[in-house]
């Protein structure tokens, strides 16, 4: 019974109280109109809280985080391609000059981008002065910082910073591929800095920074130009100057370890979806286009090379398959984010044969590019910054070429491939002479035949 009757007051107690929560006369009406005000001045102040927030007013002007994670990650792939030039470049030279060569790229990504942070990127993309040069406002990346970006509102300005240093970092290094096996490491870390500064950087801001050739309407999606012609007319440059290894056209110079080359070839080939996808500087469609039509371009310029080759030769190589895709990486760089798939894939199929014609020539021209700087490179940027003047469609990125009705375009691609590939050219040879004339360029005699990773270094690559 008692327990019965404990239960019983227990159940009425309970009903007690949600009677009086239910039960609005179970407050005194004072507390009602005492809190009303209060209750409207919180949400009032609320509403205004976030009106007034960066996260409601300025959404748009923030940040976005999915594109800065691709642009963070195409950095990163941009990087990897200099390691990935290191190991190309380094089996195709003899086994004597392997470290030597990898030194190249190595140290070009420690200082071109000390370079890049202290002046570069303040020449390339800083205020424009007289449609030349950036101003040195950004000067040790003053002013630079999680701000959304002047050139990719999307992005923090410090992640487009070093997205584009990856690309002045990998440019010079390009260059070394003229003239490996025969200059000194002195000299070469004096002429990436002077050319850096005075050939890479003015280019950059010409065509990216909102320079003079930008407003005549010369377009680069991903550095045909910028990249790919300055290295490359720079490299014929520094061939004719520093003259044919010793021993040229009568020595054995095949390369030293082609599995080396062709694992450099994949890295290469692995970063170049950031180098170009990347510059779409969002992660979107134009990006993704860009992706498809990279790869378009590295296919369709392989097997065009390996069926001349074969033709040719009597026999498809692993060597001509490494090169072709190179060639065709670097001939649809300028184009990507402008050319559909299949427009794509004719400027890949240029790029194999007019790239294979130009390496099977120098020999009868009489230079040395030792790894075919000029062959690949600056005779791809200008296919593909021609493709651009043919087959760009607005439908992708706004800009039309000849074949969609858009004659201006062309000549303003060659407007942009006969100023950029003189500049460089000339300044180059400025610069080499220079660097000649405090340091000298070339290793002497002895050294050469050595090698320059004993001579230079001081090391070597394999212990047999």
């Amino acid at each position: 019974m008692m327990k019965n009757q404990k239960i019983q007051n227990k159940e009425q107690r309970t009903k007690n109280i949600d009677h009086r929560l239910h039960d609005t006369d179970y407050r005194p009406k004072t507390i009602i109109q005492s809190t009303l005000p209060i209750k409207i001045l919180a949400l009032g102040s609320l509403f205004l809280t976030l009106l007034c927030s960066p996260a409601f007013a300025g959404e748009a002007s923030k940040p976005d985080t999915g594109d800065t994670a691709w642009i963070l990650i195409s950095a990163a792939l941009v990087m990897l391609m200099t390691p990935g030039l290191a190991l190309f470049y380094g089996g195709m030279v003899r086994r004597k000059n392997v470290l030597g060569t990898i030194m190249h790229s190595f140290i070009a990504i420690a200082i071109i981008s000390l370079q890049w942070i202290l002046i570069g990127y303040s020449l390339s993309f800083g205020p424009d002065v007289s449609g030349f040069i950036g101003s040195l406002e950004w000067l040790g990346l003053n002013g630079v910082g999680l701000e959304p970006s002047p050139y990719a509102p999307t992005v923090p300005h410090l992640a487009f910073m070093i997205y584009q240093g990856m690309f002045a970092v990998i440019t010079p290094a390009l260059i070394s591929g003229a003239f490996a096996e025969r200059m000194k490491f002195s000299a070469y870390v004096l002429f990436i800095i002077l050319w850096s500064t005075l050939v890479y950087d003015p280019v950059a801001h010409w065509i990216w920074g909102g320079g003079w050739l930008s407003k005549l309407g010369v377009v680069d999606f991903a550095g045909g130009l910028v990249v790919h012609v300055t290295s490359g007319i720079s490299a014929l440059a520094a061939a004719l100057i520093i003259g044919h290894r010793k021993g040229y056209l009568r020595d054995s110079m095949t390369p030293h370890n082609l599995p080396m080359t062709v694992m450099g070839t994949g890295i290469l080939w692995f970063g170049w979806f950031g180098f170009n996808a990347g510059s779409a500087l969002s992660s979107g469609g134009l990006s993704t286009m860009a992706f498809v039509t990279t790869h378009i371009g590295a296919v369709a310029a392989t097997v065009t090379w390996i069926i001349i080759e074969w033709m040719h030769r009597g026999k498809p190589t692993m060597f001509g398959a490494a090169t072709g895709s190179i060639a065709g990486l670097a001939t649809i760089t300028p184009a990507a984010g402008f050319v559909g798939p299949m427009p794509a894939l004719a400027i890949g199929i240029a790029a194999g044969c007019i790239c294979y014609l130009a390496l099977n020539s120098k020999t009868k021209l009489g230079y040395d590019d030792s790894l075919d700087a000029f062959g690949v490179h600056g005779v791809g940027g200008i296919i593909g910054s021609i493709g651009v003047g043919l087959f760009a469609s607005s439908a992708i990125n706004g800009v039309n070429g000849l074949f969609y009705g858009n004659s201006q375009q062309l000549f303003n691609q060659l407007m942009g491939i006969v100023a950029v590939a003189l500049y460089s050219f000339v300044l180059c040879v400025i610069i080499l002479k220079v660097v000649d004339a405090l340091v000298g360029l070339r290793v002497d005699e002895r050294s050469e035949e050595q090698g320059l990773d004993i001579t230079m270094h001081g090391e070597e690559g394999y212990f047999l």
